[in-house]
């Protein structure tokens, strides 16, 4: 009996331990995508999720660890969402998923399209983290320029359409695209079914 509730404590604080980096996770999203570039320190973060420092720790070595695992959970989301697009549509329509994909977590919620695509500029710890994480999202283009047969050549226009809609993205989260926003999806789209016939 004692050691069934050891285990049961120890699922349970494992939980609480996962719901707690969750809120920091959540907070970090907000506070680095604001904006206003708000203070993302830790007692700032750790005020927005509801929680002290001593549980700041308890997920994150420091500030800069924090920065890049909010990063990497931005990227993780948007690559899963990408993914999911393209597999769940037929070979004409797959553009226009990926697209619109793209644009529902990064455009409708802009906090995480600042940090994706805005927040490696203003933060040191993340700085080479967008060139790191381009590479899985031209493979993802690449794979769907299925009618250019030169290897070489489809990875360059795939590098170039990245390009392209990480400047349009950028554009309109800083607000220097000013278009609606089903302009700006179909302008993507355009874009990329335009790729696949070059």
């Amino acid at each position: 009996m004692e050691t069934t509730r050891r285990s049961w404590a120890g699922t349970a604080l494992e939980e609480r331990r996962r719901v707690r980096r969750e809120a920091l996770l959540t907070a970090g999203i907000q506070l680095l995508g604001a904006v206003d570039r708000a203070a993302s320190n830790v007692r700032a973060v750790c005020r927005a999720a509801g929680l002290t420092e001593r549980y700041f720790y308890e997920s994150f070595g420091d500030r800069d660890t924090f920065v890049r695992a909010v990063y990497d959970e931005v990227g993780d989301r948007a690559r899963d969402a990408l993914v999911t697009a393209v597999a769940g549509a037929s070979a004409e329509s797959r553009a226009d998923a990926a697209v619109r994909a793209f644009v529902e977590l990064m455009v409708d919620e802009p906090a995480m399209g600042r940090v994706l695509l805005l927040a490696p500029l203003r933060e040191p710890a993340i700085g080479t983290s967008g060139v790191e994480l381009a590479p899985a999202f031209v493979t993802l283009v690449q794979q769907q320029l299925t009618m250019i047969p030169d290897p070489e050549k489809r990875h360059m226009v795939a590098v170039g359409v990245v390009g392209a809609l990480t400047s349009l993205f950028m554009g309109y989260l800083d607000g220097t695209v000013t278009v609606p926003r089903e302009t700006l999806v179909q302008h993507c789209v355009s874009l990329v079914e335009h790729a696949g016939r070059a």
